[in-house]
C-alpha cells in the first residue's frame, strides 16, 4: 500500500508536467490567466498547478508523510506494539491526509520555496543513490564471502564451478553491455562524450578487477577476488547505460524503442511525449520502486542492527475482520510471524520511501535545472545523465576503498 502511495504520487506529479497542460488550462474560465476570463468572477492561478513547482509541492507532502511515519515507527520491535496498527491500518485516513495536504500545499507562497526545496531534494536524492551504492557493494562482498566460505569448508568442485561460472557470466554480460553501448550510443565521427563515459568506465572496471587480486589486498582480505569485481563491473555498465540513455543529444541516444526496433531514423532533439516516453517512464519508475523496497528491507546493513528474517516462529494466528478462520465463511487464517520481532526496520522503511520520493522529484524536475523540466525531457536531460555517470564513478571509488581500507588502516577491525 505504501508502494501504491508512491506510485500514485508519481503519476500525479507526472500529470502536472504533461505537455500542453498549461495551454489547456488557459481555456478554463476560472483560471486567472485564461483567454476566456470572466470579469468579477472567482479565479485561481492555474499556472501554480502545473510545472516543476507543482511537483515540488506534491513531493513535499509525500516526503513529510513518510518522515512522520518514520518518526512514529522508531523503536517498534514487534506487532505487539500499539503503533503496529498505525503501520498496517487506517489506510483511508492516510490517503485523505495525503490528498488534503497536497491541496493545501498549493497555497504555499512561492517566494523562496522552490529554490529551498530543490536543495533539500538534491540532498535526499543523492543520499538515496549513495545508500543504493553501499548496498550493492555490500551485496557483492556478502555473496563472494558466502560462496568462497562454502568452497573452503567443503572443497567441493561444485562450489568452485559456481564461483568460476558466476564470475565469467558477470564479466561476459558486462563486456556485452560495453559492446552494445558502443554500437547504439556512439558513432564513428560523433558522440565523443558518450565514448568518453563508456571508455573511462570500462578502464575503471579493469583497474578495480586488478586491484582486487593484488597480493597486498589478498593478504588482508583473503576472500576478496574477481567475483565481487565482476558484480561491480556489471552494475557500473548498467549505470553507464542509464547515463548515456539520458543524453539530450538524440544523434547519440536512439532511445529504448529505437534500439529494439533497430530504427535508424533520427528523431528531433526534443523528445515528444509518445509511447517511447511512456515506456521509459514505466521502466524508470519500476527500477526506483524496486530499489526502494529492496533497500528498505535491507535496513540492517545500514543501521548495523541484527538481521532478522521472516520466519515461522510458531505464533498464533490473528483473527482479522472479514477473514475469519471458519472454512464455511471462506476465510483463511492470518498468521502473525512478526509477533516476536519485525522482519525489517519499519522506521528505516519509511525513511527510504521519503528519500525515494525526493529522488523521483529531482528526476522529474531535471535536478538542478527545474525550469526546463517536463515529461518531454524526462528521458533526455543532461542533469540526469551526469547524476548517473557520477554515481558510477562514486560506486567504483567506494568499492576500491572497501578493498584498500583494510590494507591502509591496519589498526582497525573491518571484519
Amino acid at each position: 500500500m505504501y508502494a501504491l502511495m508512491l506510485m500514485l504520487g508519481t503519476i500525479t506529479a507526472c500529470i502536472t508536467l504533461a505537455p500542453g497542460l498549461q495551454e489547456t488550462l488557459k481555456k478554463v474560465p476560472f483560471c486567472a490567466n485564461s483567454t476566456n476570463y470572466i470579469p468579477n468572477s472567482f479565479t485561481v492561478d492555474c499556472q501554480a498547478a502545473v510545472g516543476y513547482l507543482a511537483v515540488y509541492r506534491i513531493s513535499l507532502i509525500m516526503t513529510l508523510f513518510f518522515i512522520l511515519m518514520s518518526v512514529m515507527m522508531i523503536g517498534v520491535k514487534s506487532t505487539k506494539d500499539p503503533r503496529a496498527g498505525i503501520q498496517n491500518g487506517f489506510w483511508a485516513i492516510k490517503y485523505l491526509l495525503l490528498i488534503g495536504g497536497m491541496i493545501g500545499a498549493f497555497f504555499i507562497p512561492e517566494g523562496s520555496f522552490g529554490i529551498t526545496w530543490m536543495y533539500f531534494g538534491m540532498i535526499g536524492g543523492f543520499l538515496f543513490i549513495l545508500i543504493q551504492l553501499i548496498l550493492i557493494i555490500d551485496f557483492a562482498h556478502t555473496w563472494a564471502d558466502a560462496w568462497v566460505g562454502n568452497y573452503e569448508e567443503t572443497e567441493s568442485k561444485g562450489w568452485y564451478a559456481a564461483l568460476l561460472g558466476a564470475t565469467i557470466l558477470n564479466y561476459c554480460l558486462a563486456l556485452t553491455g560495453v559492446v552494445l553501448l558502443y554500437v547504439y550510443f556512439t558513432k564513428s565521427d560523433d558522440c565523443s562524450l558518450n565514448k568518453f563515459f563508456i571508455s573511462i568506465n570500462m578502464i575503471l572496471c579493469v583497474i578495480v578487477s586488478a586491484v582486487s587480486i593484488l597480493p597486498k589486498i589478498q593478504e588482508h582480505q583473503p576472500r576478496s577476488g574477481l567475483l565481487q569485481s565482476s558484480v561491480m563491473s556489471l552494475y557500473v555498465v548498467y549505470l553507464t547505460w542509464s547515463g548515456v540513455s539520458n543524453s539530450p543529444d538524440r544523434e547519440c541516444n536512439p532511445g529504448f524503442l529505437g534500439i529494439i526496433s533497430n530504427n535508424d531514423v533520427v528523431a528531433q532533439n526534443q523528445m515528444a511525449f509518445d509511447k517511447e516516453s511512456i515506456i521509459g517512464l514505466v521502466i524508470w519508475f519500476s527500477c526506483v520502486l524496486y530499489s526502494s523496497l529492496r533497500t528498505a528491507s535491507k535496513s540492517n546493513r545500514i543501521t548495523m542492527s541484527e538481521n532478522v528474517l521472516i520466519q515461522d516462529n510458531g505464533a498464533d494466528y490473528v483473527s482479522v475482520e472479514g477473514r475469519s478462520g471458519d472454512a464455511e465463511d471462506g476465510g483463511a487464517k492470518v498468521w502473525d510471524n512478526e509477533e516476536d520481532t519485525v522482519a525489517y526496520n519499519w522506521s528505516f522503511f519509511h525513511f527510504m520511501f521519503a528519500l525515494a520520493t525526493l529522488y523521483v522529484m529531482m528526476t522529474l524536475t531535471n535536478w538542478y535545472k527545474p525550469n526546463q523540466s517536463s515529461l518531454d525531457t524526462l528521458n533526455s536531460n543532461a542533469a540526469s545523465m551526469w547524476v548517473k555517470i557520477v554515481s558510477s564513478w562514486a560506486c567504483m571509488g567506494l568499492y576500491t576503498w572497501s578493498l584498500v581500507a583494510p590494507a591502509v588502516l591496519t589498526e582497525r577491525d573491518f571484519s
